[in-house]
């Protein structure tokens, strides 16, 4: 007899009107703008201007949701070019299926765009930003739930995720909710990052790397509980081998970063003269020398102005 199981929303998206709003695509955005707020004040403590990291997301962002559908549709290609499927599916964005290393990857060249753009390192950025990504993790990890998928292997716990959709295979039932395990263990990570960050004072990237080695650690093991159909080699899941190789490729940058730059950037950001962010009006501090010098009298020696007022002294005494 069940006692207690998380239940499963009857529907995965809400009718506003005419607007239906879906909760899969609703905690992606709420994770980005919570992604976006936290890391604009961790910037702006690192002494960056206000903004910024909102102007670069504005690249990331989109480049991040490309490359995360890129690399589902990619892995998971059975589900929109098999017998019986439409590939006209795989642009549905709104139904699930985003693959974070995909994200990861894409989103890092439409940030290195954004930081190129603004004259800013991208390592000093992805630091700011890599507590919020997991945060954002988090929280797009219930779009999952909405569409009742990703769960892991039936169990009678008394957090089980009781599915009760039939559809693409699904069998109703209680099952490990692994989209919950993945959520809190993304908090655990962007807290540790948060920790380790003021203790250490991580910089040139090395605080998103430790974002990114602890969140391979737990996908690895969340990943090995999932049922949904998945390319496999020599026994593991494809998402098994990439967090595995995601993990091993952070570590080392973290310990040979450690060595060839150790401490933290001083200045993140250049500030313009005159503190005007988007000027392109304002004159260099050296401009602005010249230009004194040029004023009449700015080039007189004392010894020229003594002479001078010398000679205006014996002509009032003529």
């Amino acid at each position: 007899m069940e006692f207690a199981y998380i239940p499963s929303p009857s529907r995965g998206v809400v009718d506003l009107g005419p607007i239906p709003l879906r909760g899969y695509a609703f905690c992606i955005i709420i994770g980005v703008f919570v992604a976006v707020w936290l890391g604009n004040k961790r910037w702006v403590a690192r002494g960056g201007q206000p903004g910024t990291v909102a102007d670069i997301s504005v690249w990331a962002v989109p480049f991040g949701l490309v490359g995360g559908r890129l690399y589902h549709v990619i892995t998971d290609y059975q589900l929109y070019f098999g017998d019986g499927r439409d590939w006209v599916d795989a642009f549905k964005i709104w139904e699930g299926g985003l693959g974070i290393w995909g994200a990861i990857a894409f989103g890092a060249v439409g940030a290195w765009i954004g930081c190129r753009r603004r004259g800013i390192p991208l390592p000093a950025w992805a630091d700011a930003l890599a507590p919020g990504i997991a945060f954002a993790q988090a929280i797009g990890r219930w779009g999952n739930w909405f569409n009742q998928e990703l769960y892991g292997r039936e169990t009678d716990v008394p957090w089980a995720l009781k599915i009760t959709s039939s559809d693409d295979g699904r069998v109703p039932g209680t099952y490990h909710p692994t989209f919950l395990y993945e959520s809190l263990w993304c908090i655990g990570v962007a807290l540790l990052v948060i920790w380790a960050d003021r203790r250490f004072k991580l910089g040139h990237g090395r605080a998103f790397a430790l974002y990114v080695a602890s969140y391979c650690v737990g996908r690895f093991w969340i990943e090995y509980m999932r049922v949904d159909d998945a390319h496999e080699f020599l026994g593991l899941r494809l998402n098994n081998w990439t967090a595995l190789l995601v993990f091993l490729l952070a570590v080392v940058y973290l310990v040979l970063s450690a060595r060839l730059r150790p401490g933290r950037e001083e200045i993140v950001e250049p500030v313009p003269v005159g503190g005007a962010p988007d000027s392109d009006k304002a004159e260099p501090a050296d401009a602005l020398s010249e230009a004194g010098a040029e004023k009449p009298g700015a080039g007189k020696t004392s010894l020229d102005k003594a002479g001078s007022d010398g000679e205006a002294e014996s002509a009032s005494k003529g």
